[in-house]
């Protein structure tokens, strides 16, 4: 992204061994929640093993964010505020739990692709520190949905709304493990992209994805089959939409960046956040 990532490795991996050893969970955790967010976990390896472990862990990562959203959430309603203030709060702690890398690269994503350049132009665009206009429209539009979605969800009852904050959370680092499967390409040689991309197996990224739609499910139970049913329908509808934007800017740029990904997670959780207030 156009910012360095919450917990930067002291030597980045420019080009990570494809033969780096297994890393452990521990590993894969801290790797999850040391580039996923901004909570303090230091990260002591950033091999591709780590790598690996830390994508597959990145629904964890998702749920812990979902869950001190929910929370925050829950307070304001229990405090006497409105449904709006509550989702306004839901929607901004996980922008504040990632330091806004997540919408900046979901901003700079929409300015590389909207340039309509060639893919080393777009890329170039892409690094700058400002904003061009398709980001702000980008930014204005999916921040409203979220509020508007999580609003409707918590005006029909608490608990609905905390689960489409966790879901959703969940659902968006979702569409990071499967974004760093094997077969999807770096666009640069360095970078965060680049030190994820391609390192986790097809069949451990569809496996988590399983897990998680499984566990949405189970989440949704409380409301009743219909919620179990359309909280499992909003994780696979949000893995969908992040799928499409992916190879689009697979074909754009030749690969992925960090950009891309934070623009996959926002655009998984805006997805999740409104077929959960359409299905669940």
């Amino acid at each position: 992204m156009s910012t360095p990532p919450p917990a930067p490795p002291p030597t980045p991996p420019s080009a990570p061994s494809p033969g780096a050893p297994g890393a452990s969970w521990t590993d894969g955790l801290r790797f999850a929640f040391g580039t996923l967010t901004a909570l303090p976990v230091t990260v002591h390896r950033w091999d591709r093993g780590a790598a690996r472990a830390g994508m597959l862990s990145a629904p964890v990562a998702g749920l812990a964010v979902g869950v001190l959203a929910a929370l925050t959430g829950l307070f304001l309603l229990v405090c006497g505020a409105g449904a709006l203030l509550a989702a306004v709060a839901t929607a901004a702690v996980p922008a504040v739990l990632t330091r806004g890398l997540h919408l900046d690269g979901l901003a700079d994503t929409a300015d590389g692709l909207g340039s309509g350049r060639p893919a080393e132009d777009a890329l170039r665009i892409m690094k700058q520190s400002d904003i061009g206009p398709f980001g702000v429209i980008t930014l204005l539009f999916v921040l409203l949905a979220q509020v508007a979605a999580l609003a409707q969800a918590y005006g029909t009852s608490w608990t609905r709304g905390a689960l489409a904050a966790v879901v959703s959370a969940a659902a968006a680092r979702l569409a990071l493990t499967l974004a760093a499967r094997a077969g999807v390409p770096p666009a640069r040689p360095e970078g965060l992209g680049a030190a994820v991309a391609g390192t986790v197996p097809v069949r451990a990224a569809l496996l988590t994805a399983a897990g998680v739609v499984v566990v949405a499910a189970g989440a949704g139970v409380p409301l009743g089959a219909h919620g179990a049913l359309g909280s499992a329908l909003a994780v696979l509808l949000a893995c969908a939409a992040a799928e499409a934007l992916l190879r689009h800017c697979t074909r754009r740029f030749g690969g992925v960046t960090g950009d891309v990904f934070g623009a996959l997670e926002e655009t998984a959780a805006t997805v999740a956040l409104v077929a959960f207030c359409l299905l669940a």
